[in-house]
């Protein structure tokens, strides 16, 4: 057991405030985690002095400290000093206001003289090309949200896969990360951030077309709405939230704001899937963090609700909501005496998958932070486009009510009888069979993947590809292409006794039945290097001819799709010249953003300095020669 807890305590710390780990071992890379030796003690000082009684209390719509410990110094800087914190800290000198910054974000304040000024593009560079409407539909490629292109479309196949070569890097200052899906339009790359800036880079040469910044970090994917080839009138706009909840929108073609929405008003509310648009109705997937504040034995857990938002695109005004947790009400009282309330949770971190046929969109839910567990946690669930009515749901995993007290010392808001953690946090697909039948699929952190009936919501098959864990089997993106399932499996050791093996690798599955067709299991290149791990955690992209994949080793690997064979490889875990004179490094490929192949080019996001994951911060763009 205590090397489990030990495992978890570098899962979620950095999302726990430092008290809460203060006998926790030390963990690597992870801003915001307990450290051996706190090294900005003084800003320790005076966020305990003047801001903790709020923030750590989770009163009215104040973020907690692990929702803060995700910003850079930079971001929480800003805040101080001329954003939404101004007004609460005028009595702060900037001093003080930077020990803070620099205490919340786990390094120093990098200094605006230091960072290289953006390279700005010139001439035709700068130019938006309204002749090339967005490749694809959002986060998933395409509505249906296979994660899935035409050979022609991609430009890359088996013929000339291994001509790859790196063509530019982008390095993302002040990042430890690089987890945006980025969206490809107009001749342009359009991509989040750690920083919480999002770029507009020209496609050819990486050159800086306008930047935006966002009040926190931008880790969904970025979606493009789309316009007729050609028209010289086109507005398009771009959508993407970020870590603090909020949803925007802004100007494609020149980065202006447009409306920005705060999805949720609970203070540990997030976004982590990319909103999903469709015929003018941007489907917002709300997520929180209120399931590691709850390891604070003094937080009164817990009241956050996932649901799915529907905004109007072009004012971002309400459409509906759909809760899918009834209100909490108080249950209980913990061992030091702080109400505990219920039911909760249900969080939604993936994008949604949209039925035009059917008139519903699909995703897949998190577990209850508390008791009593409901019947929408851990579910397949299908919800009307017009009206946010729930028309059918399936419950893969009954009774699943857990938060991260359940693994320390003082488990004081741990549910009386904690589930596993299994949520589902990959995207929903819908795919169709080679025996001609529409199907649901998903893939759970229980190493599970499932496939319903999209009328009904009945079961048609569940098949474990992987042992699945706390840790996660299934994590971030299936993909879905020629009748058959692409699935990632992670299976990160989690110290838990299983019945099955640890599986990480890739597994094709056929659609129609679940059966399996091949596996590729994960090579062990780590050979010592530290914060290297096997398994593939992140989404996936598939063609008919071929399967890209990241994995938490820092390959990016390409298969044939039909066996399984490696094609081509690429170890990102290196320092890159990158082309706007950011220093520039590789690490895990993980998260929502799977690699992207267009054109004859192959776009991967390469770092995710997360979970105890090789860091990194740079975006490659590789191309076939």
């Amino acid at each position: 057991m205590v090397g489990s807890i030990r495992l978890l305590l570098r899962f979620v710390a950095l999302l726990l405030p430092a008290a809460a780990l203060a006998n926790a071992p030390p963990v690597e890379n992870l801003p915001g985690a307990a450290r051996a030796v706190e090294p900005f003690p003084r800003g320790a000082q005076i966020w305990q002095a003047n801001c903790a009684a709020c923030h750590n209390a989770g009163l009215g719509r104040t973020p907690q400290e692990g929702v803060l410990r995700f910003m850079t110094p930079e971001a929480v800087h800003t805040a101080l000093t001329r954003g939404a914190m101004r007004q609460q800290a005028l009595h702060l000198s900037d001093s003080d206001r930077i020990e803070v910054a620099q205490y919340l974000g786990g390094r120093a304040l990098a200094s605006s003289s230091s960072a290289p000024p953006l390279k700005m593009c010139q001439g035709a560079a700068a130019t938006f090309d309204l002749n090339q409407p967005p490749a694809f539909a959002g986060w998933g490629l395409d509505a249906a949200s296979t994660h899935a292109l035409p050979s022609k479309r991609a430009g890359i196949s088996r013929r000339n896969v291994a001509q790859l070569k790196l063509k530019w890097a982008f390095g993302f200052p002040g990042a430890n990360r690089a987890r945006s899906q980025p969206a490809i339009a107009a001749g342009a790359v359009f991509v989040g951030s750690h920083g919480g800036t999002v770029y507009a880079l020209d496609r050819e040469t990486g050159c800086v077309r306008w930047a935006f910044d966002a009040s926190s970090e931008v880790r969904t994917g970025i979606v493009i709405s789309p316009w007729r080839k050609g028209d010289a009138k086109a507005r398009p706009l771009a959508f993407f939230g970020d870590w603090t909840g909020s949803a925007y929108a802004v100007e494609a073609l020149t980065g202006k704001l447009v409306w920005k929405v705060r999805a949720d008003d609970h203070p540990a509310a997030v976004i982590t899937g990319t909103p999903s648009l469709h015929r003018g109705t941007l489907y917002v997937p709300v997520s929180s963090l209120e399931e590691a504040a709850a390891a604070s034995p003094n937080y009164e857990c817990c009241t956050f609700r996932g649901s799915v938002l529907a905004l109007d695109a072009a004012t971002g005004a309400e459409r509906w909501r759909t809760w899918l947790v009834d209100e909490p009400r108080q249950t209980r009282k913990t061992t030091p005496g702080t109400s505990h309330f219920g039911p909760s949770g249900v969080a939604v971190w993936n994008s949604p998958a949209i039925d035009s046929r059917r008139g519903q969109l699909y995703i897949a839910t998190g577990d209850n932070y508390t008791e009593p567990a409901t019947g929408l946690s851990d579910a397949i669930v299908a919800i009307d486009l017009d009206s946010g009515t729930i028309k059918w749901h399936y419950q893969a995993t009954q009774g699943d009510a857990w938060n991260v007290a359940c693994i320390l010392p003082t488990p004081g808001n741990c549910p009386e009888d904690a589930g596993p953690d299994f949520d589902f946090g990959a995207g929903t697909v819908l795919a169709r069979g080679r025996d001609g039948r529409d199907v649901v699929l998903a893939g759970q952190k229980s190493g599970i993947a499932y496939g319903v009936d999209p009328d009904s919501g009945r079961l048609i098959w569940q098949t474990r590809a992987g042992r699945g864990g706390m840790a996660g089997g299934i994590q971030f993106g299936l993909a879905a292409a020629a009748g058959r399932v692409y699935v990632p499996v992670s299976d990160m050791a989690d110290g838990q006794p299983s019945d099955f093996p640890q599986r990480p690798g890739v597994h094709a599955l056929d659609v129609a039945s679940g059966k399996p067709i091949w596996s590729a299991a994960s090579p062990d290149t780590c050979q010592g290097r530290k914060l290297c791990m096997q398994g593939y955690s992140g989404a996936v992209m598939a063609t008919p001819e071929l399967v890209f994949a990241g994995s938490d080793d820092g390959f990016i690997r390409v298969f044939n799709a039909a066996s399984g064979k490696l094609m081509w490889e690429s170890n990102t875990d290196r320092t890159f010249d990158t082309v706007n004179g950011v220093p520039g490094h590789g690490g895990a490929i993980s998260g929502g953003a799977a690699p992207i192949a267009l054109d004859g080019q192959l776009i991967v996001s390469s770092g995710y300095g997360f979970v105890s994951k090789l860091p990194g911060n740079v975006m490659l763009v590789f191309e076939a020669e």
